[in-house]
């Protein structure tokens, strides 16, 4: 249909004039086009394609930022593991030494303790020694006097040792 127009129109000499008008208006048009509308829209797009690298440069700094912080919280964390760990690592050593000391006073002191019982077992057993060598230096000065007295007859010294005992055990039952 357009090929009869072409034709149509090139038998006339009208119709060559509307072509060459429609052409010469089509380009002033394109001209307007691209000095009003072409520019600012190219700007726009321009601005647009800015915008959108500078907020995929703003999300990449963002994402290292994150991966930045994330890996110092990790290591943070990793120290104050480690930290953790060697303080209770002294604790434990702390304990074990107090336990030791607190044993070893422990065992100084039963040392002493026994020591003490020793001695005073000791002094306890040489008083009673001290005190039987009284009683019987006593009880010969006492036999010995009787006997200087008047001889004795081994009834006589029977009843001399008896009264002796009754004597030690009446001493002993006033201490």
């Amino acid at each position: 249909m357009n090929t009869t127009f072409l034709l149509g129109a090139a038998e006339s000499g009208v119709a060559w004039g509307d072509f060459i008008f429609y052409i010469f208006t089509f380009l002033i048009l394109l001209a307007l086009v691209k000095k009003y509308a072409w520019g600012p829209v190219t700007e726009m797009m321009e601005k647009r394609s800015q915008k959108i690298s500078d907020d995929i440069d703003s999300a990449e700094k963002a994402r290292q930022d994150a991966e930045d912080l994330l890996a110092k919280r990790e290591a943070a964390l990793k120290n104050s593991r480690v930290e953790a760990s060697e303080i209770i690592d002294r604790a434990k050593k702390n304990g074990e030494q107090q336990k030791a000391n607190i044993i070893s006073s422990a065992q100084d002191e039963v040392q002493t303790l026994k020591s003490n019982a020793k001695k005073d077992i000791q002094q306890e057993r040489q008083e009673a020694l001290d005190s039987v060598k009284n009683d019987v230096a006593e009880l010969s000065i006492e036999i010995a006097t009787k006997i200087i007295r008047k001889e004795l007859t081994s009834k006589d010294q029977k009843a001399l040792v008896d009264s002796y005992i009754e004597g030690l055990g009446k001493q002993n039952e006033t201490r």
